[in-house]
């Protein structure tokens, strides 16, 4: 048979078939139709990637791009061509009042697959300063569930936020309404941990398959206490199913919960970024940035590219995703391995100098081939623009970090 594109030669990790070794890799009409040692035939495209990593596409399960509509939304193909990511699913910037928007203005148009969960909030994330559940009249749960039913090739859940900036003195009860959707919608919920909300409350309400997300965020009410050992609900939330996502973010991430979670046993389901304007430009940039500070902090390849291909795929109910099995659609990424010496950082400002990154090279979306540096960026001052509101760097940094 004719190709349409084959991979030489790379080294291929897949760990939906515990495939790790050098092999070829083919396309046609959008699938992967070959992974042998050896591919013979004619192909319209071959591409030599001898020397490198040759994965499924990554999947990054906590995005927000609703740009546009949102203060946190970043241009989705940018983004992701740019970093070896087919799928995207954006963190509950959409609501059950504006889902159809970011069907016809966002995803539909995206070269790489868009999904969603949908907030409880009716005002989504529309306004990043604005606490979304500060006023509990915002939620319908019975909206809510429709609305993801009737999007269900697009919604993969319910999202709340649980930090006291963003509930106000309700407690859990944004939660509870969340559950309740879920529940109605035969769905999963992902929530956000943030100071404020005591986390036994949170994780109390949370059922196998639910995301807890920002499992590392060290501002308050996190997995660790104060002498950095993981709190007894964060362990028995794990055991009896909860998923535990990184959700990077620009204030949910520290070094040392890390460390300290990860040198008891405590390690992260799934690794994603929570990419928006607030940190595209720094410290996250985008989802092999982050890969990258899990490799250093002692998981091996093959378990950070699970966490980020074929895990995120069964956590949201996608199995036919982050994976390279024959008939899969042709999602694929291809990455240096680069020895050296970089400075990474923490949303706390805390660095570790890191000696192996991920670089992206390839990626190939549904077929399509991109190559990452020929990839535009998005411009930096359109995303600044987005964040900032027209206000002061500084005074807006300030909230920011009081309120993350």
């Amino acid at each position: 048979m004719t190709y349409d594109l084959v991979l030489q030669g790379g080294r291929v990790i897949d760990p939906s078939q515990s495939l790790d070794g050098v092999r070829d890799v083919a396309v046609a009409d959008g699938k992967i139709v070959a992974v042998a040692e050896s591919i013979t035939g004619a192909a319209r495209q071959t591409i030599d990637v001898r020397g490198k990593l040759v994965t499924p596409g990554l999947i990054d399960i906590h995005t927000h791009v609703y740009a546009g509509v949102t203060t946190w939304g970043v241009k989705p193909d940018p983004a992701a061509l740019r970093s070896g990511v087919t799928t995207l699913v954006d963190a509950g910037s959409p609501s059950w009042v504006t889902v159809q928007g970011f069907r016809w203005y966002i995803a539909e148009p995206a070269n790489v697959r868009v999904l969603t969960f949908i907030h409880i909030s009716g005002i989504g994330l529309v306004y990043g300063p604005v606490g979304e559940m500060r006023d509990l009249d915002y939620a319908d749960p019975e909206k809510v569930a429709e609305a993801v039913r009737e999007n269900a090739d697009l919604a993969v859940g319910v999202k709340v936020r649980q930090g006291q900036f963003q509930v106000g003195n309700n407690g859990v009860e944004p939660l509870r309404l969340a559950v309740e959707a879920a529940v109605q919608a035969n769905t999963r919920v992902m929530c956000h941990i943030g100071r404020g909300v005591p986390l036994p409350d949170v994780l109390a309400l949370l059922r196998a398959g639910d995301i807890v997300t920002h499992c590392f965020q060290g501002r308050g009410d996190c997995i660790v206490d104060e002498t950095g050992r993981v709190v007894p609900a964060a362990w028995e939330a794990k055991q009896r199913g909860v998923i535990m996502d990184v959700g990077h973010g620009a204030g949910s991430f520290r070094w040392e919960v890390a460390e300290r979670a990860l040198e008891q046993g405590f390690l992260p389901d799934v690794i994603s970024t929570d990419l928006h304007t607030g940190n595209i430009l720094g410290p996250v940039y985008d989802m092999p940035t982050t890969m990258s500070k899990f490799l250093h902090l002692g998981l091996s390849l093959g378990q950070v590219v699970a966490a980020s291909t074929v895990i995120p795929a069964r956590v949201i109910g996608r199995d036919d995703l982050g994976t390279l099995r024959l008939g899969s659609p042709a999602d694929v990424a291809v990455f240096d391995v680069v020895e050296g010496d970089f400075e990474m950082f923490d949303t706390h400002r805390r660095c570790r100098r890191v000696r192996r990154k991920l670089q992206p090279i390839y990626t190939i979306a549904q077929g399509k081939v991109f190559r990452c540096a020929e990839v535009a960026p998005e411009p930096a001052e359109a995303i600044r623009k987005r964040f900032y509101l027209g206000k002061a760097v500084k005074e807006l940094d300030r909230e920011l970090t009081l309120k993350q």
